[in-house]
């Protein structure tokens, strides 16, 4: 049969799919041509799948992993067994890094930082978290989450995309492609970065994949410039600008039509929502109407751009503007050595702008809509690096269990989830794997999981691939 097809046949036939490929990626164009019809992106048909708990997520990611011995995961076993060595039964057969495997021994590492309980909850919460120790009674700890990954960049990778090798889309991306954007002046999805050294943070991170590419995380930078490229350049007015963007719709309008490429449209639609961001970001990025009180709450630094508090500040105004998830990457929490003066240093920086920022939610009225999420993408082993006796003893990464939090957003206030053994290094109650998270976020946002699928390649895709189960015990 195939040979008998004519070359106008197969001419006909490939007519006929780009046509049919370019009706929607036309449609798209017709209606971003005209920009007094732009209106905020909507969600795909169907979604969400039920009522939603939240409508916005806020991440608050700290790279390079977190100490959950010295932060949230208090064990008084380890001030009688300090100095000794692991024993073999807690290791089992478990990975150990490259940085560990060449260890002589692996003394246990009690934390020199004090404990104490707090709210009613009776929250465990260690000194160098003051802040975050007065919001315990509105946040849920999760002391039993765990990884697959032991590497920084494959576990961050897997945090923030459910895959450990790169190339899927990451989680802000799945949340604009399935419940678009509430606000047609800001982006669905926004990223910002502050923190130095550590571990390096790709675009990749807040990109999207093979979901088409409107839906990527917007950078946010610090300096007079927040978004590149925003500004016109000098003689370059907004009536030529807009001018010369009609003319590239219409030009992209016989491109779409030619081929049938739906990244046109995504593309147009990225040019659009720029020129309306040129009026939206600099009156979002200008804390300078902010009172008194809300540097107080926040701190000082939260007036100067390119601080975790900062970003903090401009993540409430992004959410109170209808951006669906904002994410912080914080760097600089990875401890191999000197781990009580970095950590001492990661908490001034970030704690008092985290429990502001539940706060500030709380007394707005925000946050039982808003979901806040905070951790990194492993813990720290309980034995110790480097000389224990030494102020400059580190911790290596900890896949098996770590501690993040949630608050907001239908997620149970004032409990802990979830339990380790008394050596903090294996989950003994409650497991809750990366999957499990991201199933439990998008459960929140009225979104089931396994139904918020992309085709690509001939395989329907999903952020939390081919697991994940929704913790019910979370939810109020």
């Amino acid at each position: 049969m195939i040979e008998n097809l004519t070359n106008e046949t197969l001419v006909s036939r490939r007519n006929i799919l780009a046509s049919a490929s370019s009706t929607l990626g036309g449609a798209a164009l017709a209606s971003l041509m005209n920009p007094a019809s732009a209106v905020a992106a909507p969600a795909r048909a169907g979604l969400p799948h039920f009522a939603p708990r939240a409508k916005r997520v806020i991440y608050l990611f700290q790279s390079g992993g977190p100490p959950q011995h010295d932060m949230f995961d208090y064990k008084p076993h380890l001030e009688t067994v300090h100095g000794e060595e692991t024993p073999e039964s807690v290791f089992g057969d478990q990975r150990l890094t490259g940085m560990s495997s060449g260890q002589a021994s692996f003394p246990v590492a009690k934390s020199i930082f004090k404990f104490a309980q707090h709210g009613e909850s009776g929250t465990w919460v260690s000194e160098v978290m003051p802040h975050t120790a007065k919001i315990v009674d509105d946040i849920c700890v999760m002391k039993s989450v765990h990884t697959d990954a032991i590497n920084h960049d494959p576990a961050i990778t897997f945090l923030q995309t459910g895959f450990q090798i790169a190339g899927r889309p990451s989680i802000g991306a799945w949340m604009s492609y399935g419940l678009g954007s509430e606000n047609e002046n800001l982006p669905a999805f926004v990223a910002m970065m502050s923190g130095n050294g550590g571990q390096p943070l790709y675009d990749r991170l807040w990109g999207s994949g093979f979901l088409p590419s409107e839906h990527q995380g917007v950078r946010f930078r610090s300096g007079k410039d927040p978004v590149l490229y925003l500004n016109n350049p000098p003689g370059f007015s907004a009536k030529l600008r807009r001018a010369t963007l009609d003319h590239l719709s219409r030009l992209n309008q016989l491109r779409a039509d030619e081929v049938g490429d739906p990244e046109i449209a995504a593309r147009v639609a990225q040019y659009e929502m720029a020129f309306r961001m040129q009026t939206s970001v600099p009156d979002l990025t200008d804390v300078s109407d902010e009172p008194n009180s809300t540097f107080e709450l926040y701190g000082e630094d939260a007036r100067k751009p390119g601080t975790y508090a900062h970003n903090a500040l401009i993540a409430r105004r992004l959410s109170e503007r209808g951006v669906r998830f904002v994410q912080l990457f914080h760097r600089g929490w990875d401890t191999h050595g000197g781990l009580p003066k970095q950590l001492r240093a990661r908490c001034k920086e970030t704690d008092q702008a985290t429990a502001a920022l539940v706060t500030d939610l709380r007394n707005r009225g925000m946050l039982d809509d808003t979901l806040v999420v905070w951790g990194g993408e492993f813990g720290r082993t309980v034995y110790c690096q480097g000389d224990l006796k030494a102020a400059n003893y580190g911790r290596d990464h900890h896949p098996r269990c770590f501690t993040m939090w949630m608050a907001g957003g239908g997620i149970k206030p004032g409990i802990s989830y979830g339990s380790t053994d008394d050596y903090g290094y294996n989950v003994v109650d409650g497991p809750l794997s990366v999957h499990d998270l991201h199933a439990t976020i998008l459960n929140q946002l009225g979104v089931n999981h396994e139904r918020l699928t992309f085709k690509f390649q001939g395989r329907h895709y999903r952020l939390t691939d081919v697991h994940g189960e929704v913790v019910k015990e979370l939810l109020s």
